[in-house]
Formats: C-alpha cells, structure tokens, sequence
C-alpha cells in the first residue's frame, strides 16, 4: 500500500527534526509505519528529507497533552531531547494557532516535560530535575566529593576527567582548556561507547568563558556531531556548576548558537530557554518508504512480558504501539484492530492525488497560520 506521509520539519539553533502529528489518529504509530530503517532513511541528508531525528505527537497516555516519541537519525530511540521538544512546542503553537502565553504538558519517556511559549517567540522548557546518582544517569563512575558521578576515563589511550548526569537521558561533560582544539569525531565517537556507560551517552566538551559564559561542543548518542543540544546543554550547567567552574544560570554557547540555562535552587528544576523555528513542510514520496522492508522492527523498546490472566488487550489497556511491535500478542481481541481498519479504508478509499491533495491543503492552512502570527510579531 502507497501510504503519504505529511511532515513539518523545524530545527532549533541548528539542530533539525521531522514532525509528524498523529494526535488525532486511532493507532497513530501503526498508521506512520515507522522502522528503525525508515527513519534512516527519512533523515539522509542526500537520499532523504535530511534531519537529526523524527519527532512524534501522540495522544496522551499518562494524564498529559500529548505524548512525544523522538528517534535518532541512526533509528534509536532516545528518552528526551530538549531541542526537540522546543520544536515540538513551536510545531504545536504553529498547527494550533496558539500565542504566548502557552504552555503544554509533554509525556516523554523521561517523564513528563513542561516547554511554554514566551512573548518573545522563544520557547522556556521546565526540563526538570537532573539525575546526580551513577544508577539513574545510568554510568559506572563514582559520585565524587562534587555531587555528582566523576572519574578518570583513558579514551583511545588519552586521560580525560569525565562528570556524568542526566536528563533523562546519559551525559558525559568533558571540561577543556580549548574546546575548539578538541578532535571531536574521534574522541565523541570512542566516549559515545566506553564501558563506563552501559546504556551509551551523548558528550559534551566545555571550555569556562566565566563562570555565566561557557562554550560547548556536542557528540550525541545516535546522531554524531550535532550544532545543538539540549539537554546536553542542561546537564554541563549542572555538571560544571558542581565542579565549581560555572554559576547556576550561565549562557552556554553552542555551534547552532546560545542557549540560557538556568539550575533553580529553591526548584531544583533546570530551565532551558532557546529557540525553534519552522523550515518547511512538506509531504514524502511514497517510493521512500517503500524500497525498505516492509517487516515492523521494534525501535528500541523493550516489551514485558504480557500477562496471561488478563481477559482481553481492550480491558488491560494494553498500549499495542510499545508492546506488538514485532506481532499482534492478542490477535482474538486487537485493541488496535478497529483504528487499523479506518485508516485502511481512508487509504484504499481515496487515491494518491485525492491524499496528496488533503495534505496540501492541511500544509497551506499551517503556513498562513504561520505567516500572519510572524506579520502580527513584526509589523
């Protein structure tokens, strides 16, 4: 079956994703088709779209607005990233028609995730708590005298001091004398898999402008040599902070541009504030998707195992999305079956022009929502 995928994509200082809106769709990760494979693909830069990561917008499972699940370019599935969920906040705004102030409660699997548009067309995102201990992050280095986990890593035979921590997901902060002097490929790449990270890590190298100015340069787990991070710029803000080389709220410079974290004391919570814009939208030739396997691959998410006492998956809830990835578990009672058949008979109902013609007309409705809130902020 031909199927139209319709994206948005955005990046936030240089750091670009593909967003694709299934709030309103039954089984909205059934009807996306998404493999680890076609993620690849969307996110080739030649042979594709071209972008760091997909980002999704999913119904709600867990008392939120929405849900977000964002993949790596490599296929992976990360917990968060705080570019992209600045992107997703400024998606949301652009579909929706919303202006400041606007905040949206975020699932991800990092827990729950607060970004709110401010006046200025920026995006401030409640990134949360940071995690401080060796089994959270998670990492085998030690907590040190600092507060957080520190250690001595020999990396392709070079000693570097390493503080890990987490915002959800693994960071490994690396401070330097000269960030620019630093071989990134290489190093990143090697830190990326050191065994004193289980679960692998996103890496950051820092050089301490002062203590409210640092600069940084960013490996992340699954994608390389990115312009930004995130939540990678959050965690060298706590890092450094403990280390007693940087204040609680510092401008962190990164290739993209700069970003304003801040480590509230009486919170604990680190704000992240930055921007996100729009690049374009647009709809994928079917042909991309479908050179690949058509066989679902599970994106880096584990299953439990299911419960045999359980009557039904419709009366145990069962999230069929995380769980049948790689078969329906309960082929007599599918909690999917029904949403699989509507979008079925939507797609074999209409013909592809019919179907590029609705997204077109749903992109040219987002466009000019887009267009008059930037006349409206500059006149």
């Amino acid at each position: 079956m031909r199927h139209v995928l319709q994206f948005s994509k955005y990046q936030g200082l240089g750091n670009d994703f593909l967003l694709l809106d299934g709030r309103s769709l039954g089984d909205p990760e059934d009807a996306f088709g998404l493999t680890p494979e076609r993620v690849r693909r969307l996110c080739d830069r030649r042979f594709g779209v071209g972008a760091d990561g997909v980002i999704l917008a999913l119904p709600p499972q867990e008392g939120g607005e929405l849900r977000m699940r964002i993949f790596n370019a490599d296929g992976t599935e990360p917990e968060m990233c705080g570019n992209g969920i600045r992107c997703l906040a400024r998606f949301l705004a652009d579909s929706d028609g919303d202006v400041a102030p606007r905040r949206w409660q975020v699932e991800t699997l990092a827990g729950r995730i607060v970004p709110a548009l401010a006046e200025d067309g920026r995006i401030r995102v409640d990134m949360g708590a940071p995690f401080l201990t060796p089994e959270t992050i998670p990492t085998a280095l030690d907590v040190g005298e600092e507060g957080l986990p520190v250690g001595l890593l020999e990396v392709l035979g070079q000693p570097l001091a390493v503080a890990a921590a987490g915002m959800g997901n693994p960071h490994a902060v690396v401070p330097v004398d000269d960030v620019a002097a630093i071989d990134l490929e290489s190093l990143g790449a090697a830190l990326e898999v050191h065994e004193a990270f289980p679960a692998r890590t996103n890496v950051h190298f820092v050089e301490v402008i002062a203590p409210d100015h640092l600069v940084m340069r960013v490996w992340e787990r699954g994608a390389g040599p990115t312009l930004a991070c995130g939540t990678g710029a959050c965690a060298t803000l706590v890092a450094c902070h403990l280390l007693g080389l940087a204040d609680r709220q510092a401008r962190l410079d990164l290739p993209g541009g700069p970003l304003e974290i801040h480590w509230d004391e009486a919170s604990g919570h680190v704000f992240m504030t930055g921007p996100a814009e729009a690049v374009f939208d647009g709809v994928v030739a079917p042909s991309l998707l479908e050179d690949v396997a058509e066989a679902p691959v599970a994106l880096e998410v584990t299953p439990p195992a299911p419960v045999e006492t359980e009557p039904s998956a419709a009366q145990s809830g069962l999230d069929c999305a995380t769980l049948c990835v790689n078969g329906c578990l309960r082929p007599e009672a599918c909690a999917s079956a029904d949403a699989r058949a509507r979008v079925t008979a939507l797609l074999e109902g209409r013909s592809l022009d019919d179907l590029v013609a609705l997204a077109g007309e749903s992109l040219e409705s987002r466009t000019r929502g887009r267009l008059c809130r930037d006349e409206s902020a500059h006149p």
